[in-house]
């Protein structure tokens, strides 16, 4: 089916059509992109922010201000996307943007940008909003993971002459792998599911600069009417996701047989 309108079977067309189409293809080069703004970058910032609030300011400071600090880390999980998106876009326009005014203010004019309006940075502007967005996800989940660590393997491994990094990379990290395994399944998936952000902050734009395969199936759907090709879109993106799904699934179960081995 091609559009609305009395369907007319067309076999195998919508599907080869996505082959010659280089906005396809573009939404999917933005989606790397976006996996490791969303997945890569935030696990890692998220595995080092959770070992000090754990290993340092809980204990230096205090429980509580490590709770307040994991909270505000999570906060922009919570907070709508059209919420955060619009914020986003007042700070970094380039008219009365509070970032270009900064920079202005610094003296620093030519940093000064179109941030969501130049192809040149506007999936780097979008990737740097994502990292703000997705970093408190992992912070909690690896706290909760680390709470379940036994003291005394970093008691014997200090004994042993282990520094911290040492006993965080060689303990604590190889204790929380479940975790980690579960951070990087559901944020990649959320990377590949994107749309709310992208749709309040570029419309997938400018160009096909920050166009990504779910506000792709979008427009076709909604916006020009090809409902037929709006589904393949959205039936390739969902057949990724859960091969990327049962990989990850598989990766995971195959490291516990090796653990318990």
């Amino acid at each position: 089916m091609a559009g609305v309108g009395t369907p007319e079977w067309i076999g195998l067309d919508n599907y080869t059509r996505l082959l010659d189409d280089d906005n396809f293809w573009a939404s999917f080069r933005n989606i790397i992109f976006l996996i490791v703004a969303m997945a890569v970058v935030p696990t890692l910032i998220g595995l080092v922010l959770a070992a000090v609030l754990f290993d340092y300011v809980a204990k230096a400071i205090g429980p509580r201000t490590a709770s307040a600090l994991r909270s505000g880390f999570y906060l922009p999980q919570v907070l709508p996307v059209a919420v955060t998106g619009i914020v986003w876009g007042w700070i970094l326009n380039p008219s009365f943007g509070a970032l270009n005014a900064i920079l202005t203010s610094a003296h620093l004019d030519g940093l000064a940008k179109n941030w969501l309006g130049d192809p040149a940075y506007a999936l780097y502007s979008v990737m740097v909003v994502m990292i703000w967005f997705q970093v408190g996800y992992p912070v909690v989940m690896f706290m909760s993971g680390l709470q379940r660590v036994d003291p005394e393997l970093y008691e014997a491994a200090a004994i042993d002459g282990a520094g911290w990094w040492r006993r965080f990379t060689r303990i604590a990290i190889y204790q929380i792998k479940p975790e980690i395994y579960v951070v990087l399944v559901t944020t990649t998936i959320a990377a590949l599911k994107i749309f709310g952000q992208i749709y309040v902050l570029t419309r997938g734009g400018p160009g096909n600069a920050t166009l990504v395969p779910a506000y792709f199936a979008y427009q076709n759907f909604f916006e020009k009417a090809q409902v037929g090709y709006g589904s393949a879109i959205a039936t390739v993106l969902a057949l990724i996701i859960v091969v990327l799904s049962v990989v990850f699934l598989r990766i995971q179960a195959r490291d516990e047989r090796r653990d318990l081995a």
